[in-house]
């Protein structure tokens, strides 16, 4: 048989009989070009596999047959040309012709198909995105025999196959052959076509070569013997700023033997969000799968950049990104231990570059102590924490104060630093991402420490209390004061503390702040949910503002004997300690500085007030 077409008639069926399925191969082309696959560009990777996947198997049956891939582009077409196994005849109808079918699949190929890039059978099908015209001459290494094929399909889904002269083609191989479709030259032009040669199919394990020149470039970069690990060090830094456009701060080794992968982890110069999905480029088998791997290492590892070739990991069927299944999760696994290996190794052989590192990642490497006692163990010295007595480690601050006293939020660690410092309270910020898990699982790892939450009451306790012969005496500045503030769900109290400049001290805790949100919503909801609201009253303690007696201007304000100035004087005092502990303010707050500043302004300029008028 010369010729034959897709296009041929079907004898009639009966009406129960089954069907086939209709392929548009337009309509294919497009769904591939616009959903499976991201960018044209990948026709040549398509290309390239189908050639390296040619020459292994080859190379299987005939070790020692020639391995080299040659390239020609001009344009308006491209020549690719492999020493593969080639197809016989029969083999093109089977293969070449059929949708999904693949040669990995083909009978006395199934126990290699490991060794193999392409397993899905989309193969030349995506050269239609860039191609109007396939043509490929392909010779068989198995069949010498076998005359020489030629296969020419067009994007209409139409195909011809006819078999050559012997001397068409006199090495077994496979030559697949390109016109470019109208507005896609540009894809076949020789700077296009060496640019993604050379971005595939640089660690390719065969001669690969646009023109003549070269494109493969091995032993890759991690793989190379250098003079010195600073030589090793300078030339892998360089490396990673022409992939990823940074240079490192430090490159961690990727070596997982188990899992067929070598490669590097770049370690950013910067800091990033941890929400942020860390894309790494994988390499299966020499070939790149994909530039944006976003699930190959675990979340807190957010500070590395991966570059790394693989042997066991599957594609999906875009062969863009990984498959998620066991073996991926086994080897991010591996890759993490790697990476909390490299830490362990700086924090106990190199602790300038640890602190170099933890100066602008220690985000991450909290998030991984969360989940790690033994690196929370390792990593106590050197993690950096907000505290009362400056930035410290836990496991200084804790040597330093018999209870580790934390705050769950920046505002609260605000609200008391001062007060608690000035008391001899050593409190830790934990207000920030992670600080307060990492806070209470400090017993775990440091047995005997005590580690409590500060909260409004244990603040107060700290604070020394008032002769109550001096607190009696001002019982009705205070009775007008708690009378002022009643109605903002407040409480005030009177102690003595230092510095002595701070003249109140605003205090509340989350319970605290829970009732006074809920007042709020029972004063704004109709009488139904005002009733639920209500019932759901508890008693939680009120925020509380605790007025300092040893400070001159509380002093002069408790001996004021004007009800109305006491009350002008309180709201100033509840405002300017709102103020200070940074605390959001409500709109009564808001309402409240504005009336107390009017208020104090009335009092400074009244004619009859010792500040004002007559002087």
């Amino acid at each position: 048989m010369d010729s034959q077409t897709s296009q041929s008639s079907q004898a009639p069926q009966s009406p129960h009989s089954p069907h086939t399925f209709q392929v548009d191969l337009r309509g294919l082309v497009d769904l591939l070009s616009h959903h499976l696959y991201s960018s044209p560009k990948v026709y040549l990777r398509e290309l390239l596999q189908n050639a390296v996947d040619a020459i292994t198997a080859r190379r299987a049956e005939q070790p020692d047959a020639p391995a080299t891939v040659r390239l020609y582009a001009d344009g308006g077409a491209l020549r690719v040309e492999d020493s593969g196994v080639g197809l016989t005849e029969s083999d093109v109808h089977s293969l070449l012709a059929t949708i999904g079918r693949s040669s990995k699949r083909a009978d006395g190929l199934q126990e290699a198909r490991s060794d193999f890039l392409g397993q899905f059978g989309i193969g030349l099908l995506a050269c239609f995105v860039v191609a109007e015209r396939i043509r490929v001459v392909s010779r068989s290494a198995r069949t010498p025999d076998a005359a020489p094929v030629e296969w020419t399909a067009a994007d209409d889904g139409s195909y011809v196959v006819r078999t050559l002269p012997h001397d068409a083609r006199p090495e077994p191989g496979t030559t697949v052959h390109l016109v470019a479709r109208p507005g896609a030259a540009d894809w076949l032009s020789a700077d296009r076509v060496r640019s993604l040669a050379r971005d595939f199919g640089s660690l390719l394990p065969y001669d690969v070569r646009v023109g003549d020149e070269a494109i493969t470039d091995l032993p890759a970069p991690w793989d190379r013997a250098y003079p010195s690990p600073t030589t090793r060090r300078v030339a892998l830094a360089r490396h990673c700023h022409d992939l990823f456009g940074f240079t490192p701060l430090d490159t961690i080794d990727l070596d997982v033997p188990l899992a067929g992968i070598r490669g590097v982890a770049y370690v950013l110069p910067t800091a990033v969000s941890p929400a942020q999905r860390a894309s790494h480029r994988v390499h299966l088998k020499g070939m790149l799968l994909t530039e944006r791997a976003e699930q190959l290492l675990p979340d807190w590892a957010f500070f590395v950049r991966c570059v790394l070739d693989t042997d066991s990991l599957r594609p999906t069927a875009s062969r863009e990104s990984l498959y998620e299944d066991e073996t991926l999760g086994a080897v991010r696994e591996a890759l993490g231990e790697r990476i909390r290996s490299w830490l362990t190794g700086l924090a106990a052989g190199d602790p300038e570059r640890l602190a170099a590192f933890l100066s602008v990642h220690y985000l991450g490497v909290k998030s991984l102590a969360r989940h790690d006692k033994e690196m929370l163990r390792t990593m106590l010295p050197w993690l950096p924490f907000e505290t009362t007595d400056g930035r410290l480690s836990l496991e200084e601050f804790a040597q330093r104060h018999p209870v580790v006293h934390f705050t769950r939020t920046v505002e609260e660690y605000r609200q008391v630093a001062p007060i608690a410092s000035a008391q001899g309270v050593g409190v830790v910020n934990g207000g920030y991402t992670y600080d307060s898990e990492l806070v209470e699982a400090l017993p775990s790892v440091r047995p005997g420490t005590v580690v409590a939450e500060l909260d409004a009451d244990t603040v107060t306790a700290h604070l020394d209390a008032v002769d109550p012969a001096e607190e009696l005496a001002l019982s009705a500045f205070l009775g007008a004061a708690r009378a002022k503030l009643d109605p903002l769900g407040c409480d005030v109290v009177l102690r003595a503390f230092h510095p002595l400049s701070v003249p109140a001290l605003h205090l509340d805790d989350r319970a605290a702040r829970h009732e006074q949100a809920r007042a709020e919503a029972e004063e704004q909801a109709d009488d139904l949910w005002a009733g639920i609201l209500g019932s759901l009253r508890g008693s939680a303690p009120r925020a509380r503002l605790v007025l300092n007696h040893l400070n001159p201007l509380i002093r002069r304000i408790s001996s004021l004997d004007d009800p109305e100035l006491i009350g002008t004087a309180t709201e100033s005092l509840y405002g300017q300690a709102l103020l200070m502990a940074q605390r959001p303010l409500r709109p009564a707050d808001s309402a409240l500085l504005n009336r107390a500043f009017i208020g104090l302004l009335e009092w400074a300029t009244h004619p009859n007030s010792p500040e004002g008028g007559h002087r």
